[in-house]
């Protein structure tokens, strides 16, 4: 399938510590990569392992730090046509400090470089493409974004990571939304059941990983089922977990599979994402789309 994901692109500098540094201490840093990252280009990496064409809708800066980025896109074969490049402006970077004892990590962010705006959106042909996913951000030019897509009877996902001011006005629009812990918890819920069992719009199919107790998702007819964890035999790395569970879930629903089959894979994925480090090799086609059983 044709894949179109419409988001971030990120400098990502990990450094993986013994654990985590109290504050006003100096440490040593275990190891340090620079990689590329970002939740939208996380998600279409993944999803190009799963063997969809993909292609990538964001912005970059005119500097040396972007060709990190293009350079690890073009080796997972994500195309970048539609990349916007600003003349000026630092690509956004994100500092990250990874626990060796636990497998969390602590992310530093800044940006200095434009949201991708709707007009270039507007000049991509829908045509070439079978599902459209975004990343919650950049609020108004996001709901014409959605609003075209739905127009041109095309799927879609949205990933609401963040409480983003007005992001509730989005919430009709896709077919798919992609809720994070954080984002529930800023809601006023700490069971992931409770909160997709009352958020609205009723009538979308909606899901929301919990790390380790596994997630949930509530299908169209509003019935909220529990997919349970995929646990590694050791957590070696959670960078980016949640963006390989998007993926995962968004291939199943490509594919026509369940809700609940859909948040099954997306576990299993994320869950063997946390027992290695980096998204690299995550999987073989086959592995990546074999669902275990559901949970009750």
């Amino acid at each position: 399938m044709r894949i179109l994901g419409v988001g971030i692109a990120t400098l990502d500098i990990v450094n993986r510590v013994a654990s985590y540094p109290e504050e006003d201490a100096e440490v040593r840093a275990l190891g340090q990569q620079v990689v590329r990252g970002g939740n939208t280009t996380n998600t279409l990496v993944v999803l190009s392992q799963l063997g969809h064409d993909c292609s990538w809708g964001g912005c970059l800066a005119d500097e040396p730090d972007s060709q990190v980025i293009l350079d690890d896109l073009a080796r997972y074969q994500v195309d970048t046509i539609h990349c916007m490049v600003h003349a000026g402006g630092k690509v956004p970077t994100s500092y990250v400090v990874q626990s060796a004892s636990t497998g969390s990590r602590t992310i530093v962010h800044h940006r200095d470089l434009p949201e991708f705006p709707a007009e270039a959106f507007d000049l991509i042909d829908l045509d070439d493409f079978d599902w459209v996913h975004f990343e919650g951000r950049n609020i108004a030019a996001l709901k014409s974004m959605l609003a075209r897509t739905r127009l041109a009877g095309l799927p879609c996902s949205l990933e609401v990571e963040k409480a983003r001011s007005g992001i509730e006005q989005l919430f009709e629009l896709p077919d798919v939304l992609l809720y994070s812990r954080g984002y529930a918890r800023h809601a006023g819920y700490d069971r992931p059941d409770e909160f997709l069992a009352d958020i609205p719009p009723t009538g979308r199919e909606a899901y929301c990983a919990w790390g380790e107790l596994g997630a949930w998702v509530r299908d169209a007819a509003g019935h909220v089922h529990h997919a349970p964890p995929q646990r590694p035999p050791e957590v070696i790395d959670t960078l980016g977990a949640g963006d390989v569970f998007n993926a995962a879930v968004i291939d199943a629903r490509v594919r026509e599979l369940s809700p609940i089959e859909a948040a099954a894979c997306g576990c299993a994925l994320a869950g063997r994402k946390c027992g290695q480090q980096g998204l690299g090799d995550l999987l073989t086609l086959e592995e990546g789309r074999v669902p275990p059983e559901p949970g009750p």
